[in-house]
């Protein structure tokens, strides 16, 4: 039993030192395994090679021993078995050796070219199993590495490709709203700029009519001004005319004086001849005639005298009625150069009003290019927004291939999108399909935007 014991513990011991073994040898990368196998084959080589040249050496030496046919026999009889088992126990070690190597090396590379063909068939929801150490789980790890990337890569792609299409649909759509009111204002502009030259036109005439009624004005005055003066000179005439009447009637009353003298003379000339009787006779008829002639040249001063006063009494009310038209035709003319020099005011406002309305109706001219440009532009916006959709439908399309996750639709499958045409208008903004949540690797930096976009590069509108 004492002599048992000591073999049975030492096959334990064995045993931890073979697993201790095969844990070293499996934990081994491929390029130690196949190092120790490629030095087990040559010591066993060399072991061969010398149990073989011992086998010889004992060959020669029964033979220069002169031995008999049997016992030569019998040596190479004993010779061949040992070759052969040599051979034997070479050729179970060397596929004790290299079968975990070729199965450690092949099972691996089929497993990542299945992986690679899932892969290249556009199915990134295949799982990798990694662990060890050795070059072919460090390849399963990079496989494992490479398709989370790739599914976090195309998960951004598809998020982006999302936001694109529905980006790029809005802005098409407030295009195409832009475009509409870029029209009705470039119509607007021209109706405006069509009332701007009408009333130019109007301006114009209203100045060249301010300016013509100046003239009349300024020709008005003058006139006024002539007639101020005629009516001094009419005045100062019937001053004259007043003068003369007084004096006429002073003379008047000289020859009605005259006249009544000459009545009593000849009274008292009737008188002397009515005393003188025969005598005077004739000296008494020429008494009478001149004593009518007095009377009627009396009678006549007198009313001569009376017309002269009633010629006067006009006068005088002439004068008057002269000296206030003097003084109206004062006040008309001063009326009048007021009136001419608000007229001139009138005509210099209404110049000033048609030159500003002149640049009024050029900035319209300016804008309404300007907004034919923008017009061109928002066209041209549109054209580079639908080209940029199309190129997000066609990268949708591209992703179509892929499978990102058990069960989930193609990457670029999307829900009906109505057209850009058909969209709500731009004050409504459609609201934005939900993106496709990824999970990125850990390995994989997130995707960041540039924080300026390049010169050539379309912006927000």
């Amino acid at each position: 039993m004492a002599s048992q014991r000591p073999g049975r513990s030492a096959r334990p011991a064995a045993q931890e030192v073979d697993r201790a073994a095969l844990g070293f040898f499996r934990r081994s990368t491929i390029r130690v395994r196949l190092t120790i196998a490629f030095l087990s084959i040559a010591g066993i080589m060399l072991a061969f090679g010398a149990v073989g040249a011992w086998q010889l050496q004992r060959l020669a030496d029964v033979a220069a021993g002169q031995p008999s046919a049997d016992v030569l026999a019998a040596a190479t009889r004993s010779g061949q078995a040992v070759m052969l088992g040599l051979a034997g126990t070479t050729f179970l070690l060397c596929f004790l050796l290299c079968y975990p190597l070729v199965v450690a090396i092949v099972k691996p590379i089929r497993v990542a070219a299945r992986i690679a063909t899932k892969v290249a068939s556009g199915d990134l929801t295949v799982h990798v199993r990694t662990g060890g150490t050795d070059e072919a789980a460090q390849l399963m790890q990079a496989l494992a590495d490479m398709t989370g990337n790739l599914r976090s890569i195309l998960g951004q792609v598809v998020q982006g490709s999302h936001a694109v299409a529905d980006t790029s649909a809005r802005i098409v759509h407030g295009n195409l709203d832009l475009s509409q009111r870029t029209e009705e204002q470039a119509t607007t502009l021209e109706e405006t700029a069509s009332s701007m030259e009408q009333l130019t036109t109007t301006v114009a005439q209203n100045a060249d009519h301010a300016r013509q009624a100046s003239q009349l004005a300024l020709d008005a005055s003058a006139v006024a001004r002539r007639g101020g003066e005629a009516v001094d000179q009419v005045v100062h005439t019937m001053d004259e005319i007043s003068d003369a009447s007084r004096r006429i009637s002073d003379i008047i009353g000289v020859i009605d004086g005259i006249a009544f003298q000459t009545n009593i003379l000849a009274l008292n000339a009737a008188v002397e001849a009515a005393r003188a009787g025969e005598q005077g006779r004739g000296f008494a008829v020429v008494a009478a005639e001149v004593r009518n002639l007095a009377q009627r040249s009396a009678a006549a001063a007198k009313e001569i005298k009376g017309l002269i006063g009633a010629s006067a009494e006009k006068v005088n009310a002439g004068a008057s009625l002269v000296d206030s038209a003097g003084h109206t035709m004062v006040e008309v003319v001063l009326s009048v150069e007021k009136v001419s020099a608000l007229i001139a005011e009138i005509a210099q406002a209404s110049q000033e009003q048609s030159a500003g309305i002149g640049q009024v109706n050029t900035a319209i001219s300016q804008m309404d290019r300007v907004v034919e440009r923008n017009a061109s532009l928002v066209e041209e916006a549109t054209q580079a927004t639908e080209a940029m959709n199309a190129q997000a439908a066609a990268l949708l399309a591209m992703t179509r291939r892929f499978r990102l996750e058990e069960g989930a639709p193609e990457s670029g499958e999307t829900p009906s999108r109505p057209p850009a045409s058909a969209q709500t208008p731009a004050a409504q903004k459609p609201a934005a399909p939900a993106p496709i949540r990824f999970q990125p690797s850990a390995s994989l930096p997130a995707a960041t935007a540039p924080a300026h976009a390049a010169p050539g590069e379309w912006k927000t509108f």
